[in-house]
C-alpha cells in the first residue's frame, strides 16, 4: 500500500478549505499537489451562515492573495449536496448553517468556482485515490470518523457515493444494540454515534458510575490506571463500531476499512476491541480485512478538499446576483 496520496491540482494551483465548528484550514496547492501556503483563523460557528462563508473567503484570500488559482474545494461541516452546493442539513455547532447555498454563496464571494462536499467525504477522497494508485481502479472503501460525532464515507467501485440530498456515509445513524434506549443526538433512538463517539463514551462512563466526567481522554486516563468501569466504556464502544463496521463491510466488500478521528487516538484498548468485533461480523471471503488508520495526518481534509475540483460539480460566481 502506498504511503501518501496527494491529490495534484488539474492544470494549475487550487485552494482547499476545510470548515470545522471551531476551526477554518486554508492550504493554496500547486498543480504538483504541493502546499504552497497556509493559513487557520476561527469559524464564527455562533454568527450566523453569511459571517461563515466571509471568514472562509477571508481564508481564502490569505492563502492566494494574487488569485493565481482558478478553482476552490471545500471540505465542510453538516450534510452537503455537491451537486447543488446546498448544506442540506447540520447541527447547532454552526448556527444557521441548515439551507445555506455553500457553493455558489462562497463563489459569489471570491470568484473562484467552487466545489463542496461533507468533511468527511473529502478526507477519504486520498484514500480512494490511494487504491486507485495501487491498481484498484474500481476499489471499494469504508471510512469512519469517529470523534465528537460518528461521520463517514462509503466508496463502492471506484465511485464515492453520495446519495440523495448528500447523507451517504452517514455512518454514526445506523442502529446499534449497545446503544438501545439512549437517544441520539439526531433525536431518534438507539443509534451508534450515542454510544461510540468520545461524548458518548463519556456518557455511558458516567451512566455506569453516577459520576459525570468532562471528556474522552479522562476517561482514558481512568482505564489506564486500571478503572474498570471506564475499560468497559470505551470497549463497549469500540466494540459498537466494530460491529457496525463489520456489518457493513459484509455489506458492501470493500478493499480497505480506515477508522480515523480521535477517538480511536485513546490507544490499544480501543483499537483492539474494535477490531475483534469488526472480526467476528466478518464473512469468510472477508476474513483477514483488518481496519486501517488513515493514510495522510492534518493536511487530509484540505487537500482531499481541493481534489474535490477535479471529481465535482463546479458551482461558479453570479448565480445569486
Amino acid at each position: 500500500m502506498t504511503t501518501a496520496a496527494r491529490p495534484a491540482p488539474a492544470g494549475g494551483p487550487v485552494v482547499g478549505l476545510d470548515l470545522g465548528g471551531t476551526k477554518i484550514a486554508a492550504a493554496l496547492l500547486g498543480a504538483d499537489g504541493t502546499v504552497l501556503a497556509r493559513h487557520s483563523r476561527p469559524t464564527p460557528a455562533r454568527e450566523g451562515a453569511a459571517a461563515v462563508l466571509d471568514a472562509l473567503a477571508a481564508a481564502a484570500a490569505a492563502v492566494d492573495p494574487g488569485h493565481s488559482a482558478a478553482v476552490l474545494g471545500i471540505a465542510a461541516a453538516g450534510v452537503i449536496d455537491p451537486r447543488t452546493g446546498m448544506v442540506t442539513s447540520a447541527t447547532d455547532s454552526l448556527r444557521g448553517w441548515a439551507g445555506t447555498p455553500l457553493g455558489v454563496g462562497l463563489a459569489n464571494r471570491t470568484g473562484y468556482a467552487v466545489a463542496c462536499d461533507n468533511d468527511v467525504r473529502a478526507t477519504a477522497g486520498p484514500e480512494l485515490a490511494a487504491l486507485h494508485a495501487d491498481g484498484a481502479d474500481h476499489g471499494s472503501l469504508i471510512f469512519a470518523a469517529i470523534g465528537t460525532g460518528v461521520g463517514g464515507a462509503l466508496a463502492v467501485d471506484g465511485r464515492m457515493l453520495h446519495g440523495a440530498a448528500g447523507i451517504a456515509g452517514h455512518l454514526g445513524h445506523l442502529p446499534s444494540p449497545e446503544a438501545a434506549g439512549l437517544t441520539c443526538t439526531c433525536g431518534a433512538p438507539g443509534h451508534l454515534e450515542v454510544i461510540a463517539s468520545g461524548p458518548g463514551i463519556a456518557a455511558h462512563y458516567a451512566r455506569l458510575t453516577g459520576t459525570p466526567v468532562d471528556r474522552l481522554e479522562t476517561v482514558a486516563a481512568r482505564a489506564a490506571q486500571g478503572d474498570a468501569h471506564a475499560v468497559t466504556a470505551i470497549t463497549t464502544g469500540a466494540a459498537a463500531a466494530g460491529h457496525v463496521l463489520g456489518g457493513l463491510a459484509n455489506a458492501l466488500g470493500p478493499d480497505r476499512v480506515v477508522v480515523g478521528g480521535g477517538v480511536p487516538r485513546v490507544g490499544a484498548l480501543y483499537e483492539d476491541a474494535l477490531r475483534d468485533a469488526f472480526a467476528s461480523e466478518l464473512m469468510p471471503p472477508l476474513r483477514g480485512l483488518v481496519p486501517r488508520s488513515p493514510l495522510l495526518g492534518h493536511d487530509a481534509a484540505v487537500l482531499g478538499a481541493a481534489a474535490l475540483t477535479t471529481t465535482l460539480p463546479l458551482h461558479h460566481p453570479g448565480a445569486l446576483r
